[in-house]
């Protein structure tokens, strides 16, 4: 009888579930949206209790739908989006969920800037703190709040609160642990010599153990298996990191390939042989047991094109076509235009300023909101052309990109991506990539593929192509250099305003 693998992807914003056959052909799909908290500016937070609802929602019905014996699943694997902070109490309870898109600690990172606490971390880490990382964070909360502080058991992440649920164990694996910059990269372990430089020396009882992400972390209870339609015993895998797990699941796994996720954050990666680059990156993670991912990411991406549909475009469109969509449509009737407006995506900061705010710049009374929502897929594509750059100048080469997330589904932006790097782009048949590459890692872990590559040779397929249009190239670069330097010019201002 043949074995099925169920993927689960705990983003910022939805958790879905996903059930692949062994060709990477998905039977059914599910999906929640939660909700997120700002209780002060720059904290965004959510409720754990309905993670969890909503991750036992999704994977009944998609149970349901896939129409298939429980029993028949081989193995569950498990995404999530990384850094943030999710801890449970010494009970084992949920305690609190801080997102990647809190920009709480900026303050506090300046301060380490001040005090060279990154020339500490990053020869370990291969990261130097930012606002939204894990030990940042945890640092802020002993600072800030002690009380919630003293009553912290266990750290960990997205994905790993859903395993714990799901089998009662308290564990996290090494892409997740490296990504948040909490291990010695090379050694792939806790440091105590790092904790010591986040001022974190007291909290090494509070990192879980350590596995891989195809280890065995549990099965699923018994109790888990009534709410959830599972079978008890089911093996569940540590999981991935989701932008490694993206990256999987649209087939970038040999050395020298390239994954760019336009998601929630604008993620740009490249897998490596070895875990440093000839020069500084933003962040670095394991990607395997030999390969490593070299990355550089902000909130910068596609979660702008959410923030416009959802306060000025949500029912506007006609029946039957989405909004995202239709905003698509009405910037693909643009022609680009020297003076077209230009977008900084920064709606949650920037990568190395948390006082960035996102703005339109040069809009005219000729310009119309295609020329607005084109400015904006440019402005997110300039982002990651930033980003692609600095990964270049740090020695890593490739020539392509396979790109995924939301911003992949649309038939423009991939286009806009193409012509703004340029170089060729190329998108996955599967929009679920983050659990496609989580049911890789179970699949790998449950033995059905020897390794990463072979399952995502097996399960991955590809369904478009884009080459960068040579009549544009002159007109990006040019309107990529506008774009650095106003928020160049901006940065004082940003900083004013925030204060």
């Amino acid at each position: 009888m043949e074995k099925y693998l169920l993927g689960l992807d705990a983003g910022n914003t939805v958790i879905k579930a996903v059930i692949f056959d062994r060709t990477g052909r998905e039977l059914a799909h599910a999906e929640a949206e939660g909700n997120s908290r700002m209780p002060c500016p720059g904290h965004v937070e959510r409720d754990l209790g309905e993670l969890w609802t909503n991750a036992k929602r999704v994977i009944r019905s998609c149970l349901d739908k896939a129409g298939i014996a429980a029993a028949d699943i081989a193995a569950i694997g498990c995404a999530g989006h990384g850094n943030g902070l999710y801890a449970l109490d010494r009970d084992g309870e949920p305690l609190i969920g801080i997102q990647s898109l809190d920009t709480r600690a900026t303050g506090l990172v300046e301060e380490w800037v001040a005090q060279g606490v990154g020339d500490r971390t990053a020869p370990i880490a291969r990261q130097r703190p930012w606002p939204s990382q894990t030990p940042t964070l945890l640092a802020w909360l002993k600072r800030y709040r002690p009380e919630l502080f003293q009553r912290i058991g266990t750290i960990f992440f997205s994905k790993d609160f859903v395993v714990n649920r799901l089998t009662g164990r308290r564990v996290s694996e090494v892409s997740d642990m490296s990504g948040a910059g909490l291990l010695d990269l090379a050694a792939r372990r806790y440091d105590r010599t790092l904790m010591e430089a986040y001022g974190l020396a007291d909290c090494m009882h509070l990192l879980p153990p350590l596995i891989e992400s195809t280890d065995i972390a549990g099965t699923v209870t018994e109790e888990v298996a009534k709410e959830t339609g599972l079978a008890t015993g089911t093996p569940v895998v540590g999981g991935l990191f989701d932008v490694v797990a993206s990256a999987l699941g649209s087939g970038v796994s040999r050395a020298g390939s390239a994954s760019i996720i336009a998601g929630t954050w604008s993620i740009n990666q490249v897998v490596i042989d070895r875990p440093d680059l000839d020069g500084p990156v933003f962040m670095s993670s394991t990607f395997d047991r030999n390969r490593y991912m070299a990355m550089e990411n902000s909130a910068t991406s596609a979660a702008n094109l959410e923030w416009l549909v959802r306060e000025f475009f949500e029912g506007e469109q006609e029946e039957g076509v989405s909004p995202f969509d239709a905003c698509c449509a009405l910037a693909a009737a643009i022609e680009p235009a020297a003076d077209d407006p230009l977008y900084h995506p920064y709606l949650y900061g920037a990568q190395q300023d948390g006082h960035a705010r996102a703005g339109f710049y040069g809009i005219a009374g000729w310009h119309t909101k295609g020329h607005m929502i084109r400015a904006l897929l440019e402005g997110v594509a300039f982002g990651h052309r930033q980003h692609v750059e600095t990964i270049r100048k740090a020695g890593a080469t490739f020539e392509e990109a396979m790109l995924s997330g939301g911003g992949s589904r649309s038939r423009l932006w991939p286009q806009i991506f193409a012509d703004v790097l340029g170089m060729p782009v190329s998108v996955a048949l599967s929009r679920e990539t983050g659990a496609l590459g989580a049911a890789i890692a179970a699949g790998t872990g449950a033995g059905i593929f020897a390794d990463f590559t072979e399952g995502a040779n097996a399960m991955v397929r590809i369904d478009r192509h884009y080459r960068p249009n040579p009549a544009l190239t002159a007109h990006c670069d040019r309107r990529y250099e506008l774009y650095k330097d106003i928020a160049d010019a901006m940065a004082p201002l940003w900083q004013r305003l925030s204060a």
